[in-house]
């Protein structure tokens, strides 16, 4: 499998120059919001944007909104990608949700909160949660042997490769018209 790195540049920008996403889907209550500004007071920036070109030549966010309403006047890191609006639509989807799959180590957890001093209330009470959720978790954070077992129903696909984009929509329709349920996929 080939990867394809589709940052073309990291940028310094005026956070009330880049224009939201009107797909974004998440929602920021006013805990996270109020925790986002406690850690870029304490920390500051450690992470970029992400945002593309759009049509109209501006840079459109597809990760990052909150941290650019928190912070209008200031020059913010962003990585332009070299995305279509496509794929800029599937990183918005799965983004943040690929990072919510991740477990965690309530031990490595517990010794980081106890090292780390934080200056504002809203941090410390957003890692107090983190820890009573962790401890009064059932699923077995970071043990793979505790996980019940999932039975996945056996696939059987064909991948028909294709001269073109013509090619492919004529053998996508045949296909369905066949009865069987088809994606178009291009790699």
């Amino acid at each position: 499998m080939q990867i394809r790195d589709r940052i073309t540049e990291l940028r310094r920008v005026l956070a009330s120059d880049l224009t939201p996403n009107p797909k974004n889907w998440r929602t920021h209550p006013d805990a996270q919001r109020d925790a986002v500004r406690g850690v870029l007071a304490d920390i500051g920036y450690a992470d970029a944007l992400l945002a593309r070109e759009n049509s109209m030549g501006q840079l459109e966010l597809i990760d990052g909104h909150l941290r650019a309403e928190t912070t209008p006047d200031v020059l913010v890191p962003v990585l332009v990608l070299d995305i279509s609006e496509e794929e800029a639509d599937k990183i918005l989807l799965t983004h943040d949700p690929l990072a919510a799959m991740a477990g965690a180590d309530r031990e490595r957890v517990s010794d980081l909160v106890e090292s780390c001093e934080f200056e504002h209330p809203q941090v410390v009470q957003m890692l107090d949660q983190l820890e009573k959720d962790l401890s009064e978790s059932t699923w077995p954070f970071g043990d793979e042997a505790g996980r019940p077992e999932v039975e996945i129903p056996e696939l059987y696909q064909v991948v028909v490769e294709c001269e073109g984009e013509h090619e492919q929509q004529q053998v996508y329709e045949r296909m369905r018209k066949e009865g069987y349920r088809c994606r178009v996929l291009t790699l």
